[in-house]
């Protein structure tokens, strides 16, 4: 029974501690992290064109034929 309090203990201590990092005020996100940001992304387009390009033309022809059939 000890143990489980312990656990319970913890559990509620890590849910108190996640309630209030995603409550507080997360004002200093700036420019500069906006930016590191889109230009990670840009840089993962860029590396996986020819596969996200594959990937999509790959859905609309599923999509295409699908329609057709009804």
């Amino acid at each position: 029974m000890k143990a489980w309090k312990k656990i319970r203990n913890w559990v509620d201590g890590r849910l108190i501690g996640w309630k209030y990092f995603v409550t507080k005020d997360n004002a200093g996100m700036g420019t500069v992290e906006v930016i590191l940001i889109i230009v990670v992304l840009v840089g993962i387009v860029i590396i996986f064109k020819s596969q996200i390009t594959e990937l999509v033309e790959s859905i609309f022809s599923k999509i295409t034929k699908q329609v057709n059939k009804v």
